[in-house]
């Protein structure tokens, strides 16, 4: 059967804590893992612009001998279902070139048809409800800096995003609890939250939103956050950056959390908007260590995905 990752649901906490295992396993000796994708092609899609996901896909595919494919579905050089051609079509096609997709998009429908479609296997490599890749280096980060994640506390402050909805998906996986501070306003989608709560109840961890950020912050081991203003919310900018002023991580809400609180961001980073230079530069900063750590998870998430490596 092909396996996928089309959200974090697509993983099992057995499953979950394999990837990471194996991620720290390439981390700390990639020489072992150098020719493991010889003779593969991994083609990588983006209808979104990029700097981490490119580049760490990119890199780690050659790393272990394979042959990226970066493509764009836009532009004069981009593919033609950026100019019509219907995902199941695509998916048909590719699958005779290639031995996996990653795809970077706008709407999770494009991710889950490729799946449906293709018979490889198939990354989320981030879309507007989802960013699967991203909550697995935060969880390795976690692992990292606490030793394990089990009982840990995970703060995500700002809008109910894709990352927050990875993330709330990723705790009862991993073993911590999930605290989404946001307004009122932006919260997480209810089916989303449904789920989360529900796994977390099965696994013995907890899921909640919180709307007073100073409460939500207090014994965290981790504050975590994201830019106010997502790609293609233009529009809505200073709506949304009126609705997050309260919610910005500064120093002094670093010092409401635990005494070893680490700080996480996605990246890029507004410095000024929902963090200030004082955390992104200061003691609790982990956010290139959590930028670095998609390199790794993400090579040992095409390895098990396409059978090279074992999920015992």
């Amino acid at each position: 059967m092909t396996r996928h990752l089309r959200s974090d649901v697509d993983l099992n906490p057995q499953e979950y804590l394999r990837v990471l295992d194996l991620a720290q396993q390439l981390k700390r000796h990639p020489e072992h893992y150098r020719d493991k994708l010889k003779g593969r092609s991994i083609a990588v899609i983006f209808s979104k612009q990029s700097t981490r996901t490119r580049v760490s896909f990119e890199v780690g595919i050659w790393q272990m001998g394979g042959q990226p494919l970066i493509l764009t579905s836009s532009g004069s050089t981009g593919m033609q279902m950026g100019r019509g051609e219907s995902t199941h079509d695509t998916a048909k096609v590719m699958a005779r070139y290639v031995d996996a997709i990653a795809i970077r998009t706008f709407g999770q429908n494009e991710v889950d048809e490729l799946a449906k479609h293709a018979g490889i296997p198939i990354v989320n490599a981030l879309t507007d409800l989802y960013h699967p890749c991203q909550a697995l280096a935060d969880t390795l980060t976690l692992r990292e800096r606490f030793g394990e994640t089990r009982g840990l506390k995970l703060v995500y402050v700002g809008a109910g995003n894709n990352v927050a909805h990875s993330l709330m998906l990723a705790g009862p996986r991993a073993g911590y609890d999930v605290v989404v501070a946001c307004p009122r306003e932006v919260p997480p989608r209810p089916r989303v939250l449904k789920r989360a709560q529900e796994d977390a109840k099965r696994f013995k961890t907890r899921v909640r939103v919180e709307r007073d950020v100073h409460k939500a912050v207090k014994g965290a081991h981790a504050i975590y956050t994201d830019t106010w203003v997502s790609m293609g919310q233009d529009s809505e900018a200073d709506a949304l950056r009126q609705k997050l002023q309260d919610y910005q991580v500064n120093a002094a809400l670093m010092e409401e959390a635990r005494p070893d609180a680490i700080f996480l961001h996605c990246l890029p980073a507004h410095r000024g908007e929902e963090v200030l230079d004082e955390v992104m530069d200061g003691r609790w900063s982990a956010v290139f260590d959590q930028a670095e750590n998609r390199l790794h998870v993400q090579k040992a998430l095409l390895l098990l995905l396409l059978g090279i490596e074992s999920w015992s």
